[in-house]
């Protein structure tokens, strides 16, 4: 059973919180007006969750949240507070505080808070017990992750956070380049969750327009406006028990971020035309290719809805930074492909590796598919990849000055690119190269390269 702890100065609310944990069924609760006792307290005994007054006399909510988390790091913190201060509620938030809540509190959004902040502390104990582990074990679930092809340490590490984040239902945020397989994680994570059996329901973020975003999001119930000739679930009716991906959503407008952080934090939503709430019973999963920590300090994206979102982020690797998956990649994509027996030369894997793929895997794919088409006799070539070439072989085409160099030089030039491209891996280079091992590290020495 969960330990809970509430400091409050007023006896009234303290009462009023202690009765509706206790409905709920928590009957662990330790209750405190007094601020000069929490120390003791949190040194005594372990708390899973603790409530805290933001405007307390004496020490207020952050030095107390302050104090809290000092003790005991893995209390997952909720700070609450009479008014929506958002500049303390920002400054709880990068303090350690998990979530917040503003008076009065309903037994609704005090059960709402209190499961979210119990998910988190539940997967943290996890991930901290899995980081004693390697992250080369195989997957609890490998089967949800199926599509995702990779070889990558940090790409397995994100299948890791994902799977644990999968036994929640807390907001995941993904974020990514273009083409980085943003959905393909999303979906992925689905599977692995508790909600596979229900919906999962993709909306692009950019598609919606203020003045449809309640009606799309939200739907309506026939007759609500001029045009509404039948009731319409919308997208969170159609995500119910299961998950709702929202694309794109570094490209919301201003209403629209407010009107989604309303759900985010209630729960609950009311179709237009229609008076009774209903309960928003989907997991959210967010993804954009924006800088949300610049888009926050630019004022284009509230920073009270990327605090509710950034918790669980899973950052996706451009492909430049995991070469190792490239030739893994373009050899599931050949199996995929119209011509599935076709193979690559290895000028060609060399191509592949020294591309800066700007388009990420979505790219790569591309590039596969089509290259697959025009090798008429089964081998990809160069020319077959569609690529531009690197700036040595295009400044040999040229007859640019820049190749007028002794010969030695261009060798060490190319050594040392393709050597860079494969992270400085000795042997996968050699490989490229077509030399020894022997050969590449001797030639490495004599470059000076440590």
């Amino acid at each position: 059973m969960a330990e809970i702890l509430l400091v409050d100065d007023e006896a009234f609310f303290l009462k009023i919180m202690q009765e509706n944990l206790r409905s709920l069924g928590y009957e662990n609760l330790t209750s405190l007006s007094d601020s000069a006792e929490v120390s003791a307290a949190a040194q005594a005994k372990s708390f899973d969750a603790a409530f805290l007054d933001i405007n307390m006399p004496g020490m207020d909510g952050l030095e107390l949240l302050e104090q809290v988390k000092m003790i005991s790091p893995q209390t997952e913190c909720i700070m609450v507070t009479s008014n929506e201060d958002i500049p303390s509620v920002i400054k709880a938030i990068k303090l350690g505080a998990y979530d917040y809540l503003v008076k009065p509190v309903t037994a609704g959004q005090l059960e709402r808070a209190l499961d979210r902040a119990l998910e988190r502390k539940r997967m943290m104990d996890i991930h901290f017990l899995r980081q004693e582990k390697s992250f080369d074990e195989a997957l609890d679930q490998p089967e949800a992750f199926a599509e995702i092809v990779t070889s990558d340490k940090t790409m397995l590490r994100l299948l890791h956070e994902a799977e644990l984040h999968a036994r929640s239902d807390i907001p995941v945020l993904i974020s990514g380049e273009t083409g980085t397989g943003k959905e393909l994680m999303a979906r992925s994570l689905h599977r692995a969750s508790r909600r596979a059996q229900g919906p999962f329901v993709a909306v692009n973020m950019l598609s919606l327009s203020a003045s449809l975003f309640e009606s799309e999001f939200f739907g309506h119930a026939k007759g609500a406006f001029t045009g509404a000739i039948n009731e319409k679930k919308g997208y969170l009716g159609e995500a119910s028990k299961g998950t709702l991906f929202l694309d794109e959503i570094g490209d919301l407008a201003m209403d629209i971020q407010g009107k989604l952080l309303r759900i985010l934090q209630e729960g609950e939503y009311t179709p237009v035309g229609k008076t009774n709430p209903l309960r928003a019973d989907v997991r959210f999963v967010a993804a954009t290719n924006q800088d949300l920590d610049a888009l926050v300090a630019e004022g284009r994206f509230r920073k009270d809805l990327y605090y509710r979102l950034r918790f669980a982020q899973l950052r996706l690797p451009p492909l430049r930074q995991r070469l190792d998956d490239v030739r893994l990649l373009a050899g599931t994509f050949l199996q995929r492909s119209s011509r599935p027996q076709a193979e690559l030369t290895t000028a060609s894997e060399s191509r592949l590796i020294t591309h800066d793929w700007p388009g990420n895997v979505r790219e790569l794919k591309g590039v596969i598919e089509a290259a697959a088409n025009l090798a008429e006799t089964g081998q990809i070539k160069p020319e077959h990849l569609n690529l531009p070439k690197p700036e040595y072989e295009a400044a040999i085409d040229q007859g640019s000055e820049e190749i007028a160099e002794p010969l030695a030089e261009i060798e060490r030039k190319h050594i040392l690119r393709v050597y860079e491209a494969m992270n400085c891996n000795k042997t996968q280079a050699a490989h490229q190269l077509g030399i020894s091992l022997a050969t590449l590290q001797r030639k490495l020495k004599a470059y000076q390269v440590k």
